[in-house]
């Protein structure tokens, strides 16, 4: 099936390895998009070829985003604006720190502009990174701002493209799921409608680390079904598709338990494959206890979304289990 895909830039490392791995003498398939590049790593590429694509388009001149002090969806929006000439300005949930480790280090080190906000101000983040954008476009600036994740209609089409390039690896058809961690939702958003596009009935299981079971459920369909209107594409969701695996990050968003770091440590001993503190960490936990476990790993593909960078936030914690 032929997709006509809207612009966009040639940034992620792409295809990225569809590869078997044994963990605990149980073998399982795991799609490494922490190799979309080396800083540039992780799920967030894909959807900024797109949306930065779409950003040039418009003639913008700064990007807008927003993230935890450990995003890594800024720290790749800021080095991939920064390589076609944008100016940045990240809004991050957190604080200031002169001892910046992992993302945030990575942010600060390439010069990027950031508003530091309380978890109270960051729940009306969209509106502050727009009245601040009206601030710019009064003065003759050009904004993008791309929300949380770039999870939206355009930013999305990354894992809608993911799909083709999958399906390009395995017969999808022969596979009953594919399993991510979720936080805004847009990677799981795109699986759900590239699904859709190429007729596989695929369940899309998103893995909770952030906000509530329904509002994650929420978030993601509205992404999709806001994808599927504004592009007109000739598909209809089927939301029974769409699985929310919740009660993996009860300790929190920026947190993460001891259980989890021992699985993360014997994972990375075993494999050589090093797993984030809040999204993959989380996500292959899920996979473990709901997939692995049942000798499933064959059937449903675990999805490597990247973060590394937040492991080297949480050294002293990886270290001490």
């Amino acid at each position: 099936m032929k997709i006509k895909y809207p612009q966009s830039f040639p940034i992620a490392i792409i295809p990225t390895p569809l590869q078997k791995i044994k963990y605990e003498n149980k073998n399982f398939l795991i799609k490494r998009d922490d190799f979309t590049g080396s800083l540039l790593s992780g799920n967030k590429v894909r959807k900024l070829e797109f949306l930065l694509k779409n950003a040039k388009k418009k003639r913008a001149e700064y990007i807008f985003t927003c993230g935890g002090e450990q995003s890594n969806h800024a720290r790749a929006t800021l080095l991939a604006a920064k390589k076609y000439g944008f100016k940045v300005k990240l809004f991050l949930w957190g604080k200031d720190s002169v001892n910046a480790k992992g993302n945030l280090f990575l942010d600060k080190f390439f010069g990027a502009d950031i508003s530091f906000l309380n978890k109270e101000n960051y729940s009306d983040v969209n509106n502050i990174m727009q009245e601040e954008a009206e601030t710019l476009i009064k003065k003759g600036k050009k904004v993008y701002v791309i929300p949380e994740g770039g999870s939206n209609a355009i930013g999305i089409w990354g894992y809608i493209k993911f799909i083709d390039e999958l399906n390009k690896q395995i017969n999808l058809k022969q596979i009953d799921g594919i399993y991510s961690a979720s936080g805004s939702g847009g990677t799981a958003a795109g699986l759900l409608v590239g699904a859709s596009l190429f007729k596989l009935p695929l369940k899309i299981y998103a893995v909770n680390v952030l906000y509530s079971k329904e509002e994650l459920r929420k978030k993601i369909i509205n992404s999709a079904e806001g994808c599927i209107y504004e592009f007109d594409l000739s598909c209809k969701l089927d939301e029974n598709n769409l699985v929310i695996v919740d009660g993996f990050s009860k300790e929190g968003y920026k947190n993460i338990n001891k259980n989890k770091l021992k699985l993360i440590k014997s994972f990375g001993e075993q494999t050589g494959i090093l797993l984030d503190p809040a999204y993959t960490g989380k996500g292959f936990t899920a996979y473990y206890e709901n997939i692995l476990l049942k000798r499933k790993g064959m059937k449903v593909i675990f999805v490597h979304t990247g973060g590394m960078f937040g492991s080297f936030a949480k050294s002293k914690e990886y270290l001490s289990v």
